[in-house]
């Protein structure tokens, strides 16, 4: 049995055919435009749930790199710090060694000792010194002077410098503290005025200065080099961590390019594919519309003869 092709269904074809091409047209030339062939979930829902996933990835990786950033920075203020307490003490050291030759006048020690009141001042300067608003050898209470002159009664070599740590995530489950207590940097706590804490060595080597006792002051020595010591310690520690967190640096960068690199896979449009797609369209598209002019242009009249 024939079937009945009325000029009704060819006209209801010949719309539907135009504007299926139209919308085709209309998808290519935003891909064109935008560059991308994902640019609405229902392109390619699947491969939107991938572009999402790489761009939350993507996201959070340039987060930890910022982390990084902030780490090493941090961690290269501590460093800084703490070389210039190395060489505040190799300067004590000098001067020490000065003194306790035992040919010094009086007036030669008390010279000694007044610069050594300033170089204990300049050393609680440095214990108090403040990256980016916070004081960096206060552990947590990074907000708070470690060395507060203020407060009624101050003693350094009495200080308990808070212990807190600092951490910063570096990755998934990955984190790496980034401080270091005044504490570790001079010594601990010494409220007996006893031990190596490098304020109570000052203290010992200018009551030694005051009373010209030669022998007191040279018996600090081998405590000032354990000081110098303790800062060797802390500078080894923190270029550890600077070697640590450079690596991840490097790893968190690779990561950002194969990251980049399978999203571009996923949503970014071959230009050159496109661009021979669309001129396929168009001429689709034409070639339909001159046909369809022959099939709309004819009236009941063409068909009586």
């Amino acid at each position: 049995m024939a079937l009945r092709v009325t000029q009704s269904n060819m006209h209801l074809q010949l719309t539907r055919n135009l504007n299926r091409n139209m919308l085709q047209m209309e998808q290519l030339q935003q891909q064109t435009t935008t560059g991308r062939k994902l640019n609405k979930p229902s392109d390619d829902p699947v491969g939107m749930t991938y572009s999402l996933r790489y761009r939350s990835e993507i996201a959070g990786n340039t987060q930890y790199q910022k982390n990084v950033d902030a780490a090493l920075s941090w961690l290269d203020f501590n460093d800084t710090a703490a070389e210039q307490v190395g060489d505040v003490l190799l300067r004590v050291k000098e001067l020490v060694t000065n003194a306790a030759t035992g040919t010094n006048p009086q007036l030669a020690l008390d010279s000694i000792k007044n610069e050594l009141e300033q170089i204990k001042n300049q050393l609680i300067d440095i214990g108090n010194s403040q990256f980016n608003g916070k004081y960096v050898f206060n552990g947590e209470n990074f907000s708070e002077a470690p060395y507060d002159k203020t407060v009624a009664g101050f003693d350094p070599k009495q200080t308990e410098t808070d212990k807190g740590i600092v951490n910063y995530a570096l990755g998934v489950n990955m984190t790496i503290d980034i401080n270091f207590s005044g504490e570790q940097l001079f010594g601990a706590a010494d409220p007996a005025g006893t031990g190596n804490n490098i304020f109570s060595v000052l203290d010992r080597v200018m009551n030694g200065l005051n009373t010209g006792n030669y022998a007191a002051v040279s018996a600090e020595l081998p405590n000032i080099e354990a000081g110098m010591d303790r800062i060797i310690n802390v500078r080894a520690e923190i270029g550890a961590r600077v070697n640590r967190v450079e690596l991840i640096q490097n790893r968190l960068a690779d990561m950002e390019i194969n990251l980049t690199d399978m999203q571009s896979k996923t949503e970014d449009a071959d230009y050159e594919k496109l661009l021979i797609q669309a001129q396929i369209n168009e001429n689709i598209y034409q070639a339909s519309l001159s046909v369809g002019a022959k099939i709309v242009s004819k009236s009941l009249v063409d068909f009586l003869s």
